[in-house]
């Protein structure tokens, strides 16, 4: 980050002042930033749209030396750590941010912050896309693969009912998300013209960015969703030419029990598992290369182009020659943004 940026955001604010003083939270939220009901009915702050005033993206540095109770919002929040450490309860679960560490919060998740020292300096970004939330990323990264879809919703599926959470730790040697995150602050606190159209396109990369660093975390498995991910496992690395019957073989199962058993544990049947599988490896082809239709079709393993067309258009609702002329729009406007 720009040093004589962090240099002010290290200086002590108002608020900051007052707080090291007393040890106490001096909180300067107006009181037309809480929603009211959601107050009354989760017995604890909840923060509507007021932060945003005709933008979608709003920059803001927590305030240190006194605790933060617990609350929550209508929009998505990030927090991120320039330095020191950060300690959380989120949705009932302890969280510690360490430098360069990322914390995305969906719509409705809870979370209290312990006070943080001098030289704690945290970062919250806040953005209200409603095109945006924690499900739209799962889906986004599952299209990389039908595993992926089936593992995220598996570990997810407990924290839906309060809003989500996803934790990413600064991978050691990788700055390619700290990178996007402090050219976001950076052009935050700019000024500059155009800088609101910069930061949602620095916004876009970011989400983008997260994605496709994701890890998901390990969960417990029964014997039977063990038997769903090597299905999945043996579909991904096989798509062009795997069958129920082969993997049913090579495992040493009944096929019939095989396919009832993945149809339980995934929602889909194998088949329908296996054309998603060999869409989601189209699409990519479609979007990076400028290879024929009908040689990305043959290269997945579909024959039929009248079931290909078909599949494509309710898989991801449009047709390929339009997929293709959308993605090539759509990256070189954020290659446009992010080279400015």
């Amino acid at each position: 980050m720009n040093p004589g940026l962090l240099m002010r955001l290290q200086q002590l604010s108002s608020v900051e002042k007052k707080q090291l003083k007393s040890q106490s939270l001096n909180d300067d939220i107006p009181p037309a930033a809480l929603d009211l009901a959601g107050m009354y009915r989760l017995n604890r702050p909840v923060f509507n749209d007021y932060f945003f005033n005709n933008r979608d993206v709003f920059v803001s540095k927590h305030n240190r030396f006194a605790p933060y109770p617990l609350h929550s919002h209508h929009f998505l929040e990030i927090n991120y750590v320039l330095s020191g450490e950060i300690h959380e309860i989120v949705n009932g679960d302890p969280v510690t941010l360490k430098k360069d560490d990322l914390l995305l919060l969906d719509v409705g998740s809870s979370h209290s912050i312990a006070a943080p020292g001098k030289d704690d300096i945290m970062m919250n970004i806040l953005f209200r896309d409603k095109n945006i939330s924690i499900n739209l990323l799962n889906q986004i990264q599952s299209k990389q693969s039908e595993l992926y879809n089936f593992l995220i919703n598996s570990v997810l599926k407990p924290q839906q009912a309060s809003g989500q959470y996803l934790l990413f730790p600064k991978e050691r040697g990788n700055d390619d998300v700290k990178l996007t995150v402090d050219r976001l602050i950076e052009e935050y606190y700019s000024h500059r013209s155009f800088a609101d159209t910069i930061i949602q396109a620095y916004l876009n990369i970011l989400i983008a960015k997260l994605v496709r660093n994701y890890r998901i975390p390990s969960a417990p498995t029964t014997p039977a969703q063990k038997l769903a991910i090597k299905t999945l496992q043996e579909i991904h690395s096989n798509y062009q030419d795997i069958s129920l019957a082969d993997i049913a073989k090579k495992y040493s199962y009944n096929a019939n029990y095989l396919g009832n058993q993945f149809h339980k544990e995934t929602g889909k049947t194998f088949s329908q598992a296996l054309t998603s599988e060999r869409l989601i490896h189209a699409r990519e082809l479609v979007s990076s290369t400028q290879l024929p239709i009908n040689d990305i079709m043959r290269a997945v393993g579909i024959s039929n182009s009248s079931f290909f067309y078909h599949k494509y258009k309710e898989q991801y609702g449009c047709l390929p020659r339009e997929d293709r002329a959308s993605s090539y729009h759509q990256l070189t406007s954020i290659l446009s943004d992010e080279l400015d």
